[in-house]
């Protein structure tokens, strides 16, 4: 019989299943400890936003100003055209423009001023039982403002009229290092257009705190201002009577820039075609009234050209002339149809010149 060779065991493959059936029994001793970590999703809310510095802040509005170089020079055109138009014109162009603007402005921000409401308060002071009062003296401030003053970027605190009172809190920031930082913003982007700037300006104006109960109406009216700087005619930019959608928040700087441009470029078509049409009136009446004699009829005729609305102590008022010399007067013209009467009322009544 042939002898069998010696089997020699493998001792290494013998200690490695050992090992592993040890570890496998000591993980099965272990049930009791929690199993690996799995990843959970985070319920926590974000954290604040780290504010923007100023120069990344104003980059964007340039960036912004270059996406729309070409309708901001359309725009920048019809600006200009309405600036020759009240340079040329009566002074009291000016002053309709900014009533008519004020009382657009005022539904924008809420207190729904009518032209008629706001003509009897500059005017005479008048007031209806149910008119707001602090509403009234907001948008007459406007108009006092869109007419001439100092403008926003030479004294803010002289513009809006306001000033920290003398027990202010430790807790409130003051109004002077408020307005600074808004002023060196605008300081900061001289170079981009005064239309850009004034847009940059309004939509900065909350962020730099100036915000009021009626701040849009004072950012609005320190923006159309801002806007009409270079001018010589034109005292202010219109920006509510094409509609106030340039006005609207949201959205990004383009965006804002986009909207604005819109906006600004339909209040100044529509205030350009409203001077087209009371010129035209005012030769049409000029040249109608050569008949009457007397310092009423001229007077009168610039009361109807300066104010969209006149009543007939208004008129009194503003001409010096007796109530029975204005009540004739406006009585002729009516029966000419060079005026038309509008509240449809016997007392209080309101006239407007008819284009």
């Amino acid at each position: 019989m042939k002898p069998q060779p010696p089997v020699f065991h493998d001792d290494y493959d013998t200690l490695i299943l050992e090992g592993e059936e040890l570890e496998q029994s000591s993980e099965d001793d272990l049930w009791f400890l929690p199993g690996p970590m799995e990843e959970e999703p985070d319920y926590l809310p974000p954290g604040p936003r780290a504010e923007p510095c100023e120069a990344e802040v104003l980059e964007d509005w340039r960036k912004a100003e270059a996406g729309h170089a070409a309708r901001l020079a359309r725009v920048a055109g019809r600006l200009c055209a309405l600036d020759d138009r009240l340079k040329r014109g009566p002074e009291g162009w000016r002053h309709r423009l900014a009533l008519m603007e004020a009382a657009d402005l005022s539904w924008h921000t809420g207190d729904r001023i009518s032209q008629d409401r706001l003509a009897l308060w500059i005017s005479l002071r008048l007031s209806g039982v149910q008119d707001d009062t602090a509403a009234l003296a907001r948008v007459g401030w406007a108009i006092r403002r869109l007419t001439g003053g100092p403008g926003p970027e030479q004294d803010l605190s002289a513009f809006l009229d306001r000033r920290d009172p003398e027990n202010i809190s430790d807790e409130t920031e003051p109004f002077v290092d408020r307005a600074s930082g808004w002023l060196d913003l605008m300081g900061q982007a001289t170079d981009l257009h005064p239309i850009t700037r004034a847009c940059a300006g309004f939509h900065l104006w909350r962020l730099a705190g100036l915000g009021q109960h009626d701040d849009r109406m004072e950012a609005a009216v320190a923006a159309a201002r801002i806007a009409a700087s270079d001018g010589r005619g034109a005292v202010f930019t219109p920006l509510a009577m094409g509609g106030a959608g340039g006005l609207r928040a949201g959205g990004s700087p383009f965006e804002r820039l986009e909207r604005w441009l819109y906006g600004m470029e339909a209040a100044c078509l529509t205030a350009v075609r409203h001077l087209d049409d009371i010129e035209a009136w005012s030769a049409r009446a000029e040249a109608e009234m050569t008949l009457l004699s007397g310092r009423t009829p001229p007077a009168l005729r610039a009361v109807l050209t300066e104010w969209p609305l006149v009543s007939a102590p208004m008129a009194q008022a503003l001409t010096s002339a007796s109530r029975a010399a204005v009540q004739r007067n406006l009585a002729w013209m009516q029966e000419r149809g060079l005026i038309r009467e509008v509240t449809g009322q016997g007392r209080f009544r309101m006239w407007k010149a008819t284009n």
